[in-house]
């Protein structure tokens, strides 16, 4: 060993090698940085800052935003309802009726009319949608079905007669409905429904048939037990004059009585089936239907984007099939909306219960001295802080997404019913895949108490789960997003305009796709390390490197494999591509957000939990960064440090920004979770 360390250092001092350092300083000269901070462990962290003052009001305030009013309406009105609460212990049917009841609580009792929002004002029909979703999921859902999706698609897929006929019942839920599209054989692929409508121009009607098995409706919200109608998707035929004999339309929207509105049988030609226990959701009441020639009027084809005449003959503003199917999948984007939403809000409540519960908690402590919280604990710290961060993070975005989701319908600008796609696509997939991890890392953060169910992560955890599938399997909406993308980068480099989400590809994709520059990546001060044009810039660069590289791979592959052969080659790289674009989307909604906070103490506690989000989410992937050097080995070391003692200065105020949430404790409902006397609260549910 001591013959190998005196070959090394003597192979230092070769004046070829001194010659080689002395012009690669030139070249890439040290950079003046500020001194080093001290190694963040507890005591120095403590002593290298004061703790943020935080006014916890004004930053609910800045976070509730303008229609908290009637989030509070719903929220004491279940209080004051304790009969309409959730019990831990219930049967599915009893979860079921207890769900139809909390829902004709909120609408007559409370007067909250949810479907007058739905297209008048989304904002705040999605604020209600959170309120109740916090209360009992499973009332979210079958709120959401009512009306999002069967109110929704009457009213977006429709005309005038179609709302003078049903707005009214389906207020007031004198018409139940479902939403009727997926099939046993067909989810993410609704081009290919098989469920038939075809036109009978003798009577003047379609008739609706199940042609086989594989076409049966299912996982069908309120249609087990509480449907009265259901918006039905099925391929139009109409009768033509050829050797064929009918023609195909593509997939349209029917609606379909299911069952008599005074003895709530299933009508003629119905068959409804239910279908069952499911791993969680069990207050909405899914089911299965068939049609056996059933026989509809002419009117009831919702005919915003396609009619049918009295003799037969078919009529769009539309020129195809597709872009028929575009724009009537485009008017449903709304449920993704409500969804990625409605996640965030789940999130706020599983990381809520864990912080509080882990700030109260005492384990171990130095020798003869008292317990500390387990929130001291750096790997606590590191489980949970990144995910407050990330919660605020999410907050930001999905309230910027239904901003422009409310803009979209009231504009219904082309450019920008292409941005709200593709973004809730993403949003959604990428919020819900992370809040379901979460509520499992929550959970285990919470240790043994976590696991009792009174304290909600496992029914939390099995409710949300299905987000994950419905309105879009997350796998393929990202597949989207990357499609998007690789248009938008075509159109770049053809002079084409770019959507919003995409605008800083055009402004910048030449200077990200050059070589990182020597000098900055070794930057490792704090001040250039939480400037927010670095955390952006580093999220973009990632972002331009995978489309480009993708794109080159993408036209490597298709010249063997053809266009579907290539995608599916690259398509973990496409997967990780939207991945990236999201990420910087929630990062420049996240510093929009901080910049525009008005009050100084808030704006500082969201400037902190903003650059832990971004930085955590490059140490994360620090590989990339330092396999194409945009990052240097001490930089990569400094932005680790830097994370670990954001972590630690968010852990500080943890209980004030999960207070600035306003969720009521019969809202989280863990007795962990409550803000006095968890234990007394604890002990009391089991029995002492």
């Amino acid at each position: 060993m001591e013959s190998r360390r005196g070959n090394q250092m003597e192979f230092s001092e070769l004046p070829a090698t001194r010659r080689i350092q002395r012009l690669s300083s030139h070249i890439s000269p040290a950079v003046t940085a500020p001194p080093q901070q001290p190694m963040v462990q507890t005591e120095a962290c403590a002593s290298r800052s004061k703790k943020l003052e935080v006014n916890g009001e004004a930053l609910s305030l800045y976070m509730r935003g303008k229609h908290m009013d009637i989030q509070e309406k719903v929220y004491e009105f279940f209080n004051s309802r304790p009969d309409l609460q959730t019990p831990i212990e219930i049967s599915k049917d009893d979860h079921r009726e207890l769900c139809m009841r909390q829902l004709y609580g909120v609408v007559r009792e409370a007067g909250i009319r949810p479907f007058r929002y739905v297209a008048d004002d989304p904002e705040k029909y999605f604020a209600i949608m959170e309120a109740v979703g916090s209360v009992d999921m499973s009332l979210g859902i079958k709120l959401g079905v009512q009306y999002s999706l069967w109110g929704g698609s009457v009213i977006n897929l429709g005309t005038k007669k179609h709302r003078d006929k049903y707005f009214d019942g389906i207020d007031n839920l004198d018409y139940t409905g479902c939403f009727a599209m997926t099939e046993l054989h067909h989810g993410s692929n609704v081009q290919g429904l098989q469920t038939t409508a075809t036109f009978d121009p003798i009577t003047d009607e379609f008739i609706i048939d199940t042609p086989h098995d594989g076409a049966i409706k299912w996982w069908i919200g309120n249609a087990a037990v509480h449907g009265k109608f259901a918006t039905v998707f099925a391929r139009l035929i109409l009768p033509t004059h050829d050797s064929k004999g009918v023609s195909d339309m593509g997939v349209h929207a029917f609606i379909v009585p299911i069952r008599d509105l005074k003895t709530h049988q299933a009508l003629p030609g119905v068959e409804i089936q239910d279908c069952g226990h499911k791993v969680g959701l069990n207050g909405v009441d899914n089911g299965a239907l068939r049609f056996r020639s059933v026989r509809i009027p002419r009117d009831n084809l919702l005919n915003r984007f396609g009619d049918v005449s009295r003799d037969g003959k078919y009529t769009s503003s539309l020129p195809t099939i597709n872009k028929r199917f575009g724009a009537t999948l485009g008017e449903l984007v709304g449920g993704r909306v409500g969804l990625a939403y409605a996640s965030v809000g789940v999130l706020k409540i599983s990381a809520t219960i864990a912080i509080r519960y882990s700030l109260l908690r005492q384990q171990f402590g130095p020798p003869k001295q008292p317990e500390v919280s387990i929130l001291d604990y750096q790997s606590h710290q590191h489980k949970l802080m990144p995910m407050l961060a990330s919660t605020y993070a999410y907050h930001f975005a999905t309230v910027y997404l239904v901003e422009k989701y409310s803009e979209m319908k009231k504009t219904h600008d082309e450019q920008l019913v292409a941005d709200v796609h593709a973004l809730s696509a993403g949003l959604k997939s990428y919020v819900t895949s992370y809040t379901a991890k979460s509520l499992s890392v929550c959970r285990e953060a919470c240790g043994g108490h976590g696991y009792a169910a009174v304290n909600r992560f496992g029914s939390l955890r099995n409710d949300h789960d299905i987000f994950q599938t419905f309105e879009g399997d997350n796998t393929v909406l990202l597949q989207q997003v990357a499609a998007d993308l690789l248009k938008q980068y075509k159109e770049k480099f053809q002079g084409g305009t770019l959507t919003v989400t995409w605008s800083y590809l055009r402004e910048s994709m030449n200077s990200y796709l050059a070589q990182p520059n020597p000098v900055t990546a070794r930057w490792e001060g704090e001040d250039h390390l939480r400037d927010p044009k670095f955390q952006l810039d580093a999220f973009r660069y990632r972002t331009s490197r995978l489309l480009q590289s993708v794109a080159m791979r993408l036209k490597k592959h298709t010249k063997t494999l053809g266009t579907f052969g290539a995608w599916n080659r690259c398509l973990n790289h496409l997967l990780t591509l939207a991945e990236s674009h999201i990420e910087s989307v929630i990062l420049a909604r996240f510093i929009e957000a901080v910049q525009n906070c008005s009050d100084a103490s808030a704006r500082a506690a969201l400037k902190l939990v903003c650059d832990l989000y971004a930085l955590d989410r490059i140490w994360k992937d620090i590989g990339t960064y330092r396999n194409v050097d945009y990052v240097a080995p001490n930089k990569a070391k400094a932005i680790h440090k830097l994370t670990e003692y954001l972590s630690f200065q968010v852990r500080n105020v943890a209980k004030e920004l999960v207070d600035a949430f306003e969720l009521p404790d019969h809202v989280t409902r863990a007795p962990i979770a409550m803000q006095s006397d968890a234990y007394a609260q604890y002990t009391q549910v089991v029995g002492f």
